[in-house]
């Protein structure tokens, strides 16, 4: 046998090959099962070991009659198939080979461990792509300057070299999302804070959408449209991370064990904001706020180092490359440390943040409103004829707007984004520097009506871009928006006091730049609702003289913003109609005096040990949820846990075979979809582009059990009459559940948990759904949807009503218990 002949291989230990042999026949007596499989201990965790040539088979535990899985075990059983696998490529290859897979494998993994490696690795690789991508954006951005300012001189040829150019630019970007993936569309954050929630979203981290996000993320910024790179490049960090445990063998264990890869994915968040701004510390910050509800602190030093490892070799690749003297900051300024502002001021930066606030809630209705209008006018305006029509007709208005020799050379139309906020962080006022550029761009007509027109048009024009079919980011437009609104307000203070507010003997002259600060950061975290933003700042430039300020305007800027509008990203989650669990606000005080049994579904559909074959497969037919709860019996509904479909199914086509010598057994397909999607609730993300969700069963791939209410097949020598007789004797039999795997501890609440409570461990442990029982008895079924709409107001609770309403099955020993909701068509139960 193969796994007695590594062993011996390994270890040369006749005791080892004695205890394996003893622990075989042990096996096949205590759990009298049939001899392809063994167990054995490892690392203090039971795990199955399957011999070659045997049909692979689920370990079982009898406990009172029935028997019970654990999930810890399929996760093992992939990792030692894993393994096998490594040692048999390691044995076909080369004593080279072998030894330097014994090196990486001994010295390197298990002195360093792989948490540590993986996070090295991914911050490398994502410094490198960071790197390559702002290259190509620049020499993009470049030739469309080029185009216009040394080709021709021509002012119509310019005119269309300006707008045919960036065209040109979106028109492939869209192709590429088109034919290569879909998912790419969009910013990535609020998929990225559903995965983490627990949802899975098909085809989302794969290779294709990585291409597809990469090539079409350069184009798209290489247009010059007012789009950004931090939410697509956490996107990118997140498919990384996932194809790293994919792919790299020594990481297969980490992608293998989903609280493991859920960690990974968090630090890959963080690596994808710090490799965008170079702010390691802003960037762990701001992706724990957009994309966690709880966060675990021992994933902690896994962002930072991830963060670190990133940021650091994305800054020396200036040093190695541009010939930077030291790593700086982005956008450095030399504000003055004595004075950087008067307490005075504190006034007029609290204003900055009520109304950045204001503007931030605007600007996220702005945004929904235009996608609306686009999903459910699109037709009448022959929007959705050709996916090239709205992006095209966007940039076309974009580029004729900016157009320099029009109404760009009144808002700085030739400018990169990146040149405006350097202009925007200037030490000096407007009105009297010395710096040439800026008065060429910024002082016709004067600086105000400039400021002013480019905080216009940036407004509106992000709000279209960033609803476009490309990789787009919202974080730096609405960055650059904020430094813009900052300087206005801080050209319009240096006006209105040229000699500072206090007059004396020691004149204090207010600093413009230190207000362009205080609106970026404030305007930015109004749009999404983080505090983070102030961190990411002072990272930028490089100093903190104006800490107070930027605190104090983005905490007022948060409030007013959480008090109108949700974040950019939750409104995208709501319009893309993607699970979530929306936040508790204090209008929600009475959810501690309401309680499950309120809200839950009684609707939910069962089987028990009573139940026959017939009844299980009008279940499975009839139904595409992903488990079932299972009781003892209709009368008592006795709660017993839970079987996952794929396991139904086998039971029930090994109940149904005519030749039942040779059993079907789960294959690894279905096993690794199992461990990978568990329970949660699957996503198709091309579908929640255009407004829809689509639900798949794990095993939707390779479904090895066609349940139809055929035959299924007449066996040679039988006549069609005595397998017909057969197999309806056999529906009408019990179904036997002893050889099904069960999930003995799903997850439940008592009917009398307070809505509150429920909320709180939904959001702690990231549930999809919860079986509720009273007094051990299953009375219903509560999952995010319900918390969802009761939060929202789609339900609505009678306080006079009986919350026992409802009809339990009177017969039978399988069927549903009757709800007296109305129920949402976008409910879903662990489907």
């Amino acid at each position: 046998m193969f796994i007695q002949s590594l062993i011996r291989s390994n270890s040369g230990d006749s005791e080892a090959e004695d205890r394996e042999e003893l622990l075989d026949k042990q096996d096949r007596e205590d759990y009298n099962v049939m001899p392809h499989f063994k167990n054995r201990t490892d690392d203090q965790e039971e795990i199955l070991v399957m011999e070659d040539g045997a049909p692979p088979r689920l370990n079982r535990q009898h406990s009172d009659g029935f028997q019970h899985h654990q999930h810890s075990q399929l996760r093992a059983r992939l990792d030692i198939q894993d393994d096998l696998e490594e040692c048999d490529l390691i044995e076909g290859g080369n004593s080279c080979s072998r030894s330097c897979y014994s090196c990486w494998k001994y010295y390197v993994l298990d002195t360093f461990g792989d948490d540590w490696l993986f996070c090295l690795l991914l911050g490398i690789s994502m410094a490198l792509i960071s790197f390559a991508m702002d290259f190509c954006i620049l020499k993009l951005q470049e030739t469309h300057v080029f185009f216009y300012n040394d080709l021709t001189t021509n002012p119509i040829l310019r005119f269309l070299l300006w707008t045919v150019y960036p065209l040109l630019c979106i028109i492939f970007s869209v192709s590429v999302v088109q034919v290569i993936s879909l998912n790419a569309v969009g910013s990535g954050i609020p998929e990225m804070k559903t995965i983490l929630r627990g949802i899975v979203i098909h085809n989302y981290l794969t290779w294709q959408t990585l291409i597809s996000k990469v090539i079409g993320l350069c184009f798209s910024m290489g247009s010059g449209l007012p789009i950004g790179k931090e939410g697509p490049f956490v996107h990118i960090a997140c498919i990384m991370s996932n194809l790293l445990g994919q792919n790299v063998k020594g990481f297969k264990r980490i992608f293998s064990n989903e609280t493991r890869n859920v960690e990974m994915l968090a630090a890959a968040c963080a690596v994808g904001v710090s490799c965008t701004f170079a702010a390691p510390i802003g960037g762990v910050l701001f992706s724990i706020e957009v994309t966690s509800t709880y966060f675990a602190v021992r994933n902690y030093w896994r962002g930072f180092f991830t963060a670190v490892c990133g940021s650091f070799v994305f800054r020396m690749m200036d040093v190695w490359i541009s010939n930077e003297a030291t790593i700086t900051t982005l956008y450095p300024t030399n504000f003055s440390g004595d004075f950087p502002f008067d307490p005075l001021e504190l006034v007029a930066f609290s204003l900055m943040g009520l109304l950045a606030g204001l503007g931030g809630a605007t600007f996220v209705y702005m945004h929904r409103k235009i996608v609306f209008l686009i999903r459910n006018h699109g037709h009448k305006i022959f929007l959705h004829k050709n996916k090239f029509v709205y992006p095209c007709i966007v940039t076309l208005v974009v580029m004729i707007i900016s157009f320099p020799d029009w109404l760009g050379q009144f808002m700085g139309g030739k400018l990169t984004q990146k040149d405006s906020l350097e202009h925007m962080f200037s030490d000096q006022s407007w009105s009297i520097t010395t710096d040439e550029d800026i008065k060429a761009v910024w002082a016709d007509p004067n600086i105000f009506v400039s400021l002013l027109f480019f905080i216009v048009f940036q407004f509106v024009m992000t709000a279209f871009c960033v609803s476009l079919p490309v990789p787009a980011g919202v974080f730096f437009p609405i960055f650059v928006l904020g430094a813009a609104y900052g300087r206005l307000c801080g050209e319009a203070m240096t006006a209105w006091f040229p000699e500072g507010i206090h007059e004396g003997q020691n004149n204090f002259f207010i600093q413009p730049g230190g207000y362009a600060v205080v609106g970026a950061a404030a305007f930015s975290g109004a749009v999404t609702h983080t505090i983070s933003t102030s961190v990411i700042v002072f990272e930028l430039t490089g100093q903190i003289s104006h800490i107070i300020p930027v605190m104090i305007a983005v905490l007022i800027a948060n409030a007013a913003a959480q008090w109108l509008q949700p974040s950019i990203y939750d409104s995208i989650i709501q319009i893309k109609k993607l699970p979530y669990l929306p936040e508790i606000s204090s209008k929600h005080t009475h959810l501690y005096n309401k309680y499950v049994k309120d809200i839950m579904r009684r609707d939910i559909i069962f089987c028990s040990y009573e139940s026959t074959c017939r009844q299980i497969q009008q279940m499975l037919q009839t139904t595409d949820y992903r488990s079932f709860p299972i009781v003892d019996n209709v009368e008592s509904m006795t709660f017993l846990g839970s079987i996952r479909r794929v396991f139904l199914e086998r039971a029930l086509e090994r109940a149904l075979q005519y030749n039942q010598l040779q059993s079907p057994s789960v294959s690894y397909g279905d096993l690794k979809d199992l461990e990978k999607y568990g329970d949660r609730p699957v996503v198709d993300n091309k579908a929640a582009i255009f407004g829809s969700i689509t639900r798949h069963s794990a095993n939707s791939k390779a479904s090895a059990v066609p349940v139809t209410s055929t035959l299924l097949g007449v066996p040679d020598g039988v006549t069609t009459q005595d397998y017909t007789t057969w197999y309806e004797s056999q529906l009408d039999k019990r179904m036997d559940f002893s050889k099904c795997p069960m999930d003995g501890a799903p997850f439940q609440l008592v009917d009398t948990t307070s809505i509150y409570k429920a909320h709180t461990l939904f959001g702690l442990l990231s549930l999809s759904h919860a079986y509720i029982t009273e007094v051990g008895q299953l009375v219903g079924v509560m999952t995010l949807n319900e918390i969802q709409d009761y939060l929202e107001g789609r339900i609505q609770i009678d306080d006079n009503r009986d919350p026992r309403a409802g009809q339990r099955p009177s017969g039978g020993a399988s069927g549903t218990i009757q709800s007296t909701f109305e129920l949402d068509p976008m409910h879903i139960i662990h489907k």
